[in-house]
């Protein structure tokens, strides 16, 4: 007797026979708990330390407007570009094979490349937020005299590189190890500014012009702050490795609440900065190009907000550098792999490591010392690259390849690309202002 499905009429196999045959979808469990936290980690890191300056300066009411619209954006491109990745044909296949799978090897190189640009300026970030932070609270907290910058800039540098020389079970530990006590610090931190909120902030109306152009600008510093598309290529095949035809929905599941998180504490943080601050000051701490919580410790009265204020920057600096470290490493590493392929030569895997890291260390260097605008950096190069691979190249193999056409006509596909314009189009608005 065979186990087939039975036929109906119409010559489909029934589908209650279909679904019992079909594994039961796996409830929540440690690991998804370890992967929603490892993707808020690499999320929370410079961009959320600077998204309060940017958003603040255009007043209370425009980031309320920002707050309604960056839970579904985060949820819904992070969705695309994990089922871009699990819509490939070969299991354990990362986005740089995703993308020459579907759009051949020479769009494969071009969109590589785009992946590696979306993510190396975040990298630079890091090195000149984490230097900037140090120094800062060397001076204001401990009231020593500025290290040289050269000197302090690649002692933090290679302090940060060392964990990932380690080894990646060492830097997951490490993650993990500063994921819990963020989120706690983060938390109390937001409640602890609550007593000096001034809201006088709520009686300022801007006109609908004035908020819709704050809120234009300030997408591409929102879709930098809560981006955390690093992760989402090995996170993808983490799942359809672990819960095969599940992966999908699970993957789905994870980055639901993955966002859910980020929304709550981000934008509370953010509302509790703001409220604290005047647009004088938010003004201020740009010009500076410091985090806000370093601002923040050095105007506040409070011995709290003075050491914790820097503890928090430094650790959602590192917690977030490891992520997309990993993900600027693997698209410079899919460009010389393609490229050596392509000219007939045979990549020597340790070599090519070896190269990535020198040329990380010396670059991040380069800029952490020469210390460009974090926030210039953010809007010139950060939101609108990460755009086009987060927002827009998932939609687009939505409408191109057979392996994702179930997920055409959704109106959610339309909203995604609508803000993935706007982040890449922001600055050009800036321009014409």
């Amino acid at each position: 007797m065979t186990h087939e499905a039975v036929a109906t009429p119409d010559n489909k196999p029934s589908s209650s026979h279909v679904k019992a045959t079909l594994p039961a979808f796996p409830a929540w469990n440690s690991r998804d708990t370890t992967w929603m936290l490892s993707l808020f980690g690499t999320a929370v890191g410079a961009g959320i330390l600077f998204l309060p300056i940017n958003a603040g300066m255009g007043g209370f009411w425009p980031l309320v407007l920002m707050a309604l619209l960056i839970g579904p954006m985060t949820f819904l491109a992070h969705r695309g570009l994990s089922r871009f990745v699990c819509s490939s044909a070969k299991e354990g296949s990362d986005i740089t094979e995703v993308v020459e799978e579907h759009f051949g090897v020479g769009a494969g190189k071009a969109i590589t490349l785009l992946y590696f640009f979306a993510i190396y300026p975040i990298v630079l970030i890091y090195g000149v937020g984490i230097t900037n932070t140090v120094d800062s609270f060397i001076v204001n907290q401990l009231g020593m005299e500025s290290p040289p910058r050269a000197l302090l800039s690649i002692v933090l540098i290679m302090g940060m590189m060392s964990v990932m020389l380690a080894g990646e079970k060492l830097m997951l530990k490490v993650t993990q190890f500063l994921v819990y006590p963020l989120v706690g610090i983060l938390a109390f931190m937001s409640l602890y500014l609550i007593p000096d909120w001034k809201m006088d902030a709520l009686m300022v109306m801007p006109s609908a012009v004035d908020a819709l152009g704050t809120v234009w600008l300030t997408i591409p510093v929102l879709v930098f702050a809560f981006n955390h598309s690093p992760a989402i290529s090995q996170f993808a095949v983490a799942q359809r490795r672990e819960y095969g035809v599940h992966a999908r929905k699970k993957a789905d599941q994870i980055l639901r609440n993955t966002s859910f998180m980020l929304v709550g504490f981000v934008m509370l943080f953010v509302f509790s900065c703001v409220l604290s601050l005047t647009p004088a000051q938010l003004a201020d701490a740009k010009a500076q190009n410091l985090p806000i919580l370093s601002y923040l410790a050095n105007v506040h009265n409070s011995g709290f907000v003075s050491y914790f204020g820097p503890l928090v920057a430094f650790v959602a600096i590192v917690s977030s550098f490891f992520g997309h470290y990993l993900g600027a490493a693997e698209g410079m590493n899919g460009i010389i792999v393609k490229q050596m392929r392509s000219s007939g030569k045979t990549p020597d895997a340790k070599k090519i490591n070896r190269f990535i890291q020198v040329f990380m260390v010396l670059t991040i260097w380069a800029v952490a010392v020469i210390n460009p605008s974090i926030l210039g950096m953010i809007e010139a190069l950060g939101g609108p690259i990460i755009a086009a691979i987060l927002y827009l190249m998932p939609m687009y193999a939505i409408s191109k390849i057979p392996a994702m056409k179930e997920h055409r006509g959704a109106i959610s596909n339309v909203f995604v690309v609508a803000m993935g314009l706007l982040a890449m189009t922001a600055i050009l608005f800036d321009f014409i202002k």
